[in-house]
């Protein structure tokens, strides 16, 4: 056996990016074509993160993001940063870890709050609270209350990210007990 480099990426850590990156293109794809009120593009982004770790978090959705752009989604693009704290937050939190129960809404709420306030900074500075998301219909709804445009997109952006973590973290601790033995081992980066 030879001897692995620290700090050098392997082929089994850019198989799981490039599946991660696919996971959150196509996740991403499915709520845009059903116009749910969830993204549903952050799933590999936090199997990136929880797997291998807080750097490898950052990589998943700032590809996908690009793809996404390049493919129909322009918004996909300005909100790549959102998910790249998302992947960062998850890689802390989550790192060779399953959360279940509880601890699942927990974990959701510390990977939430982040990218929502950068999310929320995003949509109403640059979109107004109009994206491509089935979000967008929620808060022209809220807008019109007392909570007014900025108020509603932050409730609106809170609500649905915190679904949608919540959402990304359960499939991704359904996941990474499968992800065992000789595939995790490769992951970490050990021979």
């Amino acid at each position: 056996m030879k001897n692995r480099k620290k700090g050098k990426m392997h082929a089994f850590q850019i198989c799981l990016l490039a599946m991660a990156v696919g996971i959150n293109i196509i996740g991403g794809q499915i709520a845009l074509l059903l116009r749910l009120p969830v993204y549903l593009d952050s799933i590999g982004t936090i199997l990136a993160g929880a797997s291998l770790g807080p750097l490898f978090g950052l990589v998943p959705n700032l590809l996908s993001g690009i793809v996404m752009a390049l493919t129909g989604d322009i918004y996909s693009l300005y909100f790549a940063p959102v998910g790249m704290i998302t992947g960062l937050v998850s890689g802390l939190l989550l790192h060779g870890r399953t959360v279940k129960g509880p601890r699942l809404l927990l974990a959701g709420l510390g990977v939430t709050i982040p990218g929502t306030v950068v999310s929320s900074l995003i949509n109403a500075a640059l979109f107004g609270g109009i994206t491509s998301s089935g979000s967008t219909i929620l808060v022209q709804v809220l807008a019109r209350t007392p909570l007014g445009l900025t108020g509603s997109i932050f409730v609106v952006q809170f609500l649905t990210d915190y679904a949608d973590r919540c959402i990304a973290i359960f499939v991704v601790s359904a996941f990474l007990p499968i992800l065992a033995g000789e595939l995790r081992r490769r992951t970490a980066g050990g021979e």
